[in-house]
């Protein structure tokens, strides 16, 4: 899942790509082998095709997903889906397992070699191609060591060296730099192309990046390549036009392809990417297909992405089954790849999904309505969940279930979470036949309001140690606690206990606290009390603190108030983004 260098966010999910092959290390029963298939790129300048053993070749593909353990329990149903190609990321010597599945399906592989700084944006390590001959050496080694020992499987289609690197560069090197390391990656690409040419003449190799933007390179550095890959989601039919303006005289395949991703999306008004509807994504595939196949003795094919079953922020974006459960988008791959559809049971559809109230100020911890509507084309019952993601907060991919009352008429009712900042909510339609539809709304969750009037804020705050040091949104001192912003926090040192307290700046009596914790939160504390600053009295305590919003009364009297710290619930310090004191 990738995006042109010029923005500036990317989807963090799902793209596990090149982790993808390090996941399956159970190996199953091995397959018979076969002699291997002759594969060649063959033909002229924009009238090319794909051979294997002379018979034409076009690409039905998806991304592989699942497990090298679980290559036998999933590869009959992507035969069924007219797929003919998978692609991998990773080659070594887990992958014989999954080329031998592939083969006795009838599929073959499109498999890949992995380099720095692969992955595109935020991924992989870097790597520099001028002097860092260790590593090349290293990786013009093992390379050719996996096709000498696949290269006569029946299950290889083609070879693939390296993933959205020349994108990935810029995380490394920028300007003057930035250029010689992505001429110096590309003719290090060509080199890995002739090793593998030269141990094995029967198969292509091509290099997949991210954007067309590489594509120059290629033409300059790599003329080994025997045809490109590309990375390309909702710019999927602006590729041709690429291709005929850049005067390329080799074909191309796109190795990921499907909806459009978060980096190609507008915000919507919570300020985070606006999620396709789950037919928005279906059409996205339907879309991409067509583009590719008109594009014709060019375009070789595809490989889509994707078939997995994780079930998390970026599985729910793209993953055709998450969880094994089988989406619109399934169901659109399926069609486009020439497969009948027509005596399957397929998903419940969402017409609309909306979030009662103001979806930019949901309470934490209060109540939050969903308005949905969904029918089932083949009349199933349809059973709902809901799910919350917090992504947008602290990075977290999993989805975590909410306990949904079912209020009637696709209203769903459940309690909102418990800390501050934008949530994506799921709803989750199923019809018992191992189909799913997913729609998905952000909400902005935000500290409960309180009745009466915080007297800490904008007092003198003090506490028993803070992070003076200017790094990511710290100083982080105790007079951020204080001043009535949520985006503010202070921070303490990396021990117990600690405390953090607020001069009133005279004896005044209170009702209620509120605390906003920060992701290192209180797990013990007490709320104490004091007339000097020196003698405490205890108003309030608690053992069994998760963060998020602490909302609770508490009565006191004194000059001062304190948090005080005495377990914390994470390996870091106490950090809270507000401390309220309510009269």
């Amino acid at each position: 899942m990738r995006r042109p260098p010029s923005t500036g966010r990317r989807l963090a999910a799902p793209v596990t790509a090149g982790v993808l092959a390090a996941c399956a290390l159970v190996l199953p029963a091995q397959h018979a082998n076969a002699a291997g298939s002759v594969v060649k790129v063959t033909g002229s300048q924009g009238h090319w095709q794909l051979t294997v053993d002379g018979s034409p070749y076009q690409v039905k593909g998806l991304t592989w997903g699942p497990a090298v353990a679980d290559a036998d329990k999933y590869m009959p149903d992507v035969r069924s889906m007219g797929v003919n190609t998978i692609r991998t990321w990773g080659t070594d010597a887990s992958s014989k397992p999954l080329f031998d599945s592939a083969a006795a399906n009838g599929i073959k592989v499109i498999a890949g070699f992995w380099l720095q700084p692969g992955g595109g944006p935020g991924s992989g390590g870097c790597v520099n191609y001028l002097t860092d001959t260790t590593y090349k050496n290293d990786m013009l080694a093992e390379f050719p060591k996996w096709v000498e020992t696949y290269k006569d499987n029946p299950g290889v289609l083609m070879w693939n060296v390296g993933n959205e690197s020349v994108l990935g560069l810029q995380n490394c090197y920028s300007g003057d730099e930035l250029e010689k390391q992505r001429d110096a990656y590309t003719t290090f690409v060509n080199d890995v192309a002739k090793k593998i040419h030269a141990v094995d003449p029967n198969h292509p190799v091509t290099s997949t990046d991210a954007w067309v933007g590489a594509w120059p390179y290629y033409k300059k550095n790599a003329p080994d390549l025997d045809l490109y890959a590309v990375n390309s989601y909702n710019a999927v039919c602006d590729i041709k036009s690429a291709w005929e303006q850049g005067g390329y005289t080799k074909p191309y395949i796109v190795t990921e392809t499907g909806p459009a991703g978060e980096w190609e999306v507008p915000d919507d008004a919570n300020g985070v990417p606006e999620e396709p509807t789950d037919q928005a994504k279906a059409d996205g595939y339907s879309k991409a297909w067509q583009c590719i196949t008109g594009h014709e003795g060019v375009a070789l094919g595809a490989t889509m992405f994707h078939y997995g079953t994780e079930y998390d922020f970026g599985g729910i974006w793209f993953n055709l089954l998450p969880a094994g459960q089988k989406r619109l988008s399934y169901y659109a791959v399926k069609k486009a790849y020439g497969a009948s559809t027509s005596g399957d049971n397929t998903p419940p559809v969402f017409s609309s999904m909306t979030v009662e109230g103001d979806a930019s100020k949901v309470p934490a911890g209060g109540d939050l309505t969903l308005a949905t509507r969904a029918t089932d084309p083949d009349g199933d019952q349809i059973s709902y969940e809901v799910l919350a993601n917090s992504m947008y907060i602290d990075q977290g991919k999993d989805l975590t279930p909410l306990k949904a009352t079912d209020l009637g008429s696709g209203r769903l009712k459940v309690t909102a979470p418990d800390k501050p900042g934008v949530w994506k909510i799921y709803v989750k339609a199923t019809d018992g036949k191992g189909n799913v539809g997913v729609e998905t709304r952000s909400v902005r969750v935000v500290p409960p309001p309180v009745s009466g009037t915080n007297i800490a804020q904008g007092r003198t705050a003090t506490a028993s140690s803070q992070q003076t040091t200017d790094y990511g949104d710290c100083p982080c001192l105790a007079s951020a606690a204080v001043d009535g912003k949520n985006d503010t926090r202070w921070a303490s040192d990396w021990s117990d206990p600690q405390w953090l307290q607020v001069d009133l700046g005279s004896s005044q009596s209170f009702k209620h606290v509120q605390l906003n914790w920060e992701t290192s939160y209180a797990k013990a504390y007490t709320i104490q009390t004091s007339d000097d600053g020196q003698n405490w009295r205890t108003v309030h305590e608690v053992t069994d603190g998760n963060g998020g919003i602490d909302d609770f009364d508490a009565s006191g009297t004194g000059r001062y108030v304190r948090v005080n710290g005495t377990a914390r619930g994470t390996g870091y310090g106490y950090s809270l983004y507000e401390f309220g004191v309510y009269n």
